[in-house]
C-alpha cells in the first residue's frame, strides 16, 4: 500500500518503478515521509509529501531551502544540512495526478530522532545545534527568503487574534474559561515588551529555524553527538528568541503540551540553564549585548504565545488544532499557563527577572 501511494513517483525516477522499495516513516506531524531504498543499490534517499494544507504554496520552501543550503556550502562553514534531491530535468517538486506534491533529500542512515532529551546534555547540544544553523546562516540576505507564514511568531498579532475571539467566542465556553483568559489578559506585558523590542530595532533579524525542537536534530545513533537539523520549512528572517523560547517551552518543561494534571507540570532548572547556555555557544561571537540582556524573554514569549493560542482555538471552537476529546485545547491552555507560571516563579527566584524588569 506504501509503495503504491508513491507510485507515480517511481514512474518518473530511473529504473524499474516496482523495484523501490519504500519503508513508511510515521515520524511527522505535518508532512508524509518514507525511506527509499533503490534495487540498483544506490543510496537510500528520503522522499516527502508536502502537506499543501500548511504550505500552499511549495515551490518558496523549496527555494528556500536551496537558497540557505547554497550559502551554507559557499561560507566555507562545516555545518551541513541535508542536500536536496532533483527528479529529472532538474525539477526540486513533482506533482502528481492527484496534486500531491513530492520533494526528495538524501537520507541520513547513521542517524536517530528523538522526541524528549533524556538528559541535560541532548538537550544543550540541539540547542546548540539550531543556534549554530543560524550563524552558518549569517549573511544570507533576507529578501533572498520567502515568508512562508506571515506573523507566525509575532505575538502582538497573537493576542489581537486572541483578543477579537474572546469578545465573540463560542457561548457555552466562555463561562469556563474565564479565569484563564483573565489570567491571560494579566499578562499583556509581554506583548508590550515584545512590540518594544522589535519595532525599535533592538535586536537583530537572522535566519531562524522557527520549529526548534529535539524531534527536529539527528543525532548520531550510537552516541549523543548532532549530525544535523532537519525540517526546514519554516525558517525565515526572525527574531532568536522564535528558536531558544521553543527549546525551553518543550524540552525544559516536566511534561508534555498534553499533559492534563497541571499539578505535574514545572520547568526544570538543570534543563533550562543548559538550553540557554548550549544555544549561545552555538551563536557564539555573533551574540549582541541587547541578545544577551532579552535572553530571559525568551521562554515568556513563546510559552504565553502558545497559551494564547491553544486558548484562542477552545474559544473558537477548535478551528485549528487537532483533537481527540472536546476540552483538550482548554487542557493544553492550562497546561501551557501553568507552564508559563513555574518559568516566572524560576526566573525570579533564580536571575531576579521578571517581564517587567526590562523595558
Amino acid at each position: 500500500m506504501t509503495a503504491h501511494y508513491c507510485q507515480e513517483v517511481f514512474n518518473v525516477l530511473p529504473g524499474d518503478p516496482a523495484s523501490y522499495h519504500v519503508q513508511s516513516l510515521n515520524n511527522g506531524l505535518i508532512n508524509r515521509s518514507f525511506r527509499v531504498v533503490p534495487a540498483d543499490g544506490s543510496p537510500a534517499f528520503l522522499l516527502q509529501e508536502i502537506n499543501l494544507s500548511v504550505f500552499p504554496e511549495p515551490e518558496k520552501v523549496q527555494r528556500n531551502y536551496e537558497r540557505i543550503d547554497a550559502h551554507i556550502r559557499a561560507s566555507g562553514s562545516d555545518f551541513r544540512i541535508p542536500c536536496m534531491l532533483y527528479f529529472p530535468g532538474g525539477h526540486n517538486l513533482f506533482t502528481d495526478s492527484r496534486g500531491h506534491c513530492w520533494r526528495m533529500f538524501s537520507f541520513i542512515e547513521n542517524g536517530r530522532t528523538l522526541r524528549v532529551p533524556s538528559n541535560t546534555e541532548q538537550a544543550a547540544a540541539a540547542a546548540e545545534c539550531f543556534a549554530r544553523f543560524t550563524a552558518a546562516c549569517e549573511g544570507l540576505r533576507f529578501e533572498q527568503l520567502y515568508t512562508v507564514i506571515p506573523g507566525f511568531h509575532d505575538l502582538a498579532l497573537r493576542y489581537r487574534q486572541f483578543t477579537q475571539t474572546a469578545s465573540d467566542p463560542v457561548p457555552a465556553r466562555s463561562l469556563k474559561a474565564k479565569e484563564m483568559t483573565e489570567e491571560v489578559i494579566r499578562r499583556q506585558q509581554y506583548v508590550t515588551l515584545f512590540e518594544n523590542i522589535t519595532r525599535a530595532g533592538r535586536l537583530p533579524l537572522r535566519i531562524i529555524h522557527h520549529d526548534a525542537k529535539i524531534a527536529n536534530v539527528l543525532f548520531r545513533r550510537d552516541r549523543d553527538e548532532v549530525i544535523c537539523p532537519v525540517d526546514f520549512d519554516t525558517c525565515m528572517p526572525g527574531y532568536f528568541f522564535s528558536d531558544l523560547g521553543d527549546l525551553i517551552r518543550s524540552m525544559a518543561c516536566s511534561e508534555g503540551e498534553n499533559e492534563k494534571d497541571p499539578g505535574k507540570i514545572r520547568i526544570i532548572p538543570e534543563a533550562y540553564k543548559a538550553i540557554t547556555e548550549g544555544y549561545t555557544r552555538g551563536l557564539g561571537n555573533l551574540i549582541t549585548g541587547e541578545e544577551k540582556q532579552y535572553l530571559h524573554v525568551s521562554g515568556l514569549f513563546l510559552i504565553y504565545m502558545q497559551t494564547l493560542r491553544f486558548l484562542t482555538d477552545y474559544l473558537a471552537g477548535d478551528p485549528y488544532y487537532r483533537i481527540e476529546y472536546p476540552e483538550q485545547n482548554y487542557d493544553r491552555a492550562l497546561n501551557q499557563l501553568t507552564l508559563l507560571k513555574s518559568l516566572e516563579e524560576f526566573l525570579q527566584d533564580t536571575y531576579n527577572f521578571t517581564g517587567r524588569s526590562i523595558q
